[in-house]
Parts: C-alpha cells; structure tokens; sequence
C-alpha cells in the first residue's frame, strides 16, 4: 500500500513541490497520475523511491514509513517496488538476458531463483526469443519492454512506471500500456505517471490529478472525470 498524508516538499532553493498532498493507493490498483508540468509528479516519484525525503506529512510504501526510514533500510524498501523510467535506463553492452541478470544479482538473488525467474518474465513480455540481443538491437518498444521485464524480474508488489510511453508512437504506446495492466491483472500494484490523456482515456481506471502540488481530482473514468457524469 502507498499512503501520503499532508505532505509538503519544500526543496532547498526555496520552491515548494507539494503542498499537504494526500494519496492512498491499495494493494493491486492501477492508478494513473496526471498534471501539468510542475504539478508534483515527478516529487512524487521521488518520494515514493526514497530519493528525496518530505519537509513535512507521512509517506507510507509497502510498509516503510520514507518520512523517517533508516539509511540500512531504503535496500530493503526499493526491492519491494519495480521502477520504469521514459529513457529505459538498460545496460547498452550487456544482452536482454544479462540486463535481467544484473538486476537479480544486484539483491542477492540465488542462481535458482535467476534460472527460474528470467524465462518466465521474458514470456509474460512477449520477449523470449530476444534474450540473446543487446538493446540497440531492439525497436523502442521492445526496448521499453525489457525495461519493464526488469522492473519485474525480482517480484515487487508495486510498478512505478514513469513517462513510460513518453518515446514511443500511438501504437506501440497502447501496447505497453496494455502490457501493465495484464501485469496488474496478476495482483501487482500500478502507478502509471503520464501526460497522454488520449491514452488515459483508453482505459477506465482510476485517475489521480494534480495541480500545483495538490490532488485536484481523483476518480474513475476519463482523465479525472467519473465514466458514468
């Protein structure tokens, strides 16, 4: 579960992000958040992956309070969620494989668990016979797709996705965005951060706005407005 309470993020050069912002999102959700620019998305993510702390309020993941987390703790926090960034952020030298591997090792995972874990995420991706190619090898949305094998190679209970369609065309966008709600559909939690309405509004879930470091709206349906108004 991700909870913020009355949270205020205030950054050292004066400019104040969020503004005694209150979210709850519930294990298995998928949640879109949507905002201008400068609205507090981006402070959000931040947040919630314990890379910058609140000035002020409670932030709850999965069990870590990030408001007063010890520095031993943040590994352990970070290993429950699975993060998707816009530029997909892959090793360009290692393989599909290797990327996935890295990632694995990184928290200690056993041998077992890698020759376990890996073929089964590269088929719920759709990319089991691309393990062998390196990323310059790959269109941009194979390429985000690996990204997101990786994000859930260790088995988080909750997808931060950030932008992740920011890069690619209408088609293949749509195809990502139908990828994580199918892995959503399995009981991991998704929070989609995105500017594409027209793309929000292909799906009926649940939409958080922001503006100017507030929710401002919050609803099911299209782009912060109730499906059925």
């Amino acid at each position: 579960m991700i909870r913020l309470t009355d949270v205020i993020k205030e950054y050292p050069n004066g400019t104040r992000a969020l503004n005694g912002l209150s979210l709850e999102i519930k294990d298995g959700e998928f949640v879109f958040m949507v905002g201008p620019s400068g609205s507090g998305k981006s402070t959000v993510i931040k947040l919630l992956t314990g890379e910058v702390v609140p000035t002020e309020g409670l932030v709850m993941v999965n069990g870590f309070s990030l408001t007063n987390i010890a520095e031993w703790q943040v590994p352990y926090m970070r290993r429950t969620l699975g993060v998707i960034f816009q530029d997909f952020r892959l090793i360009e030298k290692k393989t599909v494989y290797d990327n996935m591997l890295f990632a694995m090792r990184v928290v200690g995972a056993t041998p077992r668990e890698i020759k376990k874990r890996i073929p089964y995420v590269l088929r719920l991706v759709g990319l089991e016979n691309k393990q062998s190619r390196l990323p310059n090898e790959l269109s941009g949305g194979e390429q985000q797709r690996v990204a997101i094998a990786r994000a859930l190679v260790n088995n988080p209970s909750t997808i931060i996705a950030d932008e992740p369609t920011g890069n690619l065309d209408p088609a293949r966008s749509l195809e990502i965005m139908t990828l994580l709600k199918r892995i959503n559909e399995l009981g991991t939690t998704v929070l989609v951060v995105t500017h594409e309405k027209d793309l929000v509004n292909r799906f009926d879930e649940r939409v958080v706005m922001l503006d100017r470091g507030r929710v401002i709206s919050d609803a099911i349906g299209k782009y912060g407005v109730k499906a059925n108004a």
